[in-house]
């Protein structure tokens, strides 16, 4: 994903503009990046240069545990506690 999209990107649940961006890991084009909307607390992984931007009812708990799990280091205390849908503590 080019990084010049993300500027065009809202939260899909409370419309928050801009979100915060962490990039895990990034080449010629974003990678792996965690989306982070600090009005609702919800986080949106970017795996595989694709953003997974879905309502909470659609999101796979499981996968983005995992996600959650894989870069932990990097993912601050509240996602990780109190993210929104899914943290380490759900």
């Amino acid at each position: 994903m080019k990084r010049r999209l993300l500027d065009l990107i809202a939260c899909p649940i409370c419309k928050n503009y801009p979100l915060n961006l962490l990039v895990f890991d990034e080449k010629d084009e974003i990678v792996e990046v965690m989306i982070i909307c600090t009005s609702c607390n919800r986080w949106y992984p970017i795996i595989d240069e694709i953003p997974h931007m879905l309502p909470d009812d659609l999101r796979s708990k499981k996968g983005d545990v995992a996600f959650l799990q894989k870069w932990e280091k990097n993912v601050p205390d509240d996602i990780k506690n109190e993210g929104k849908p899914f943290n380490l503590k759900s």
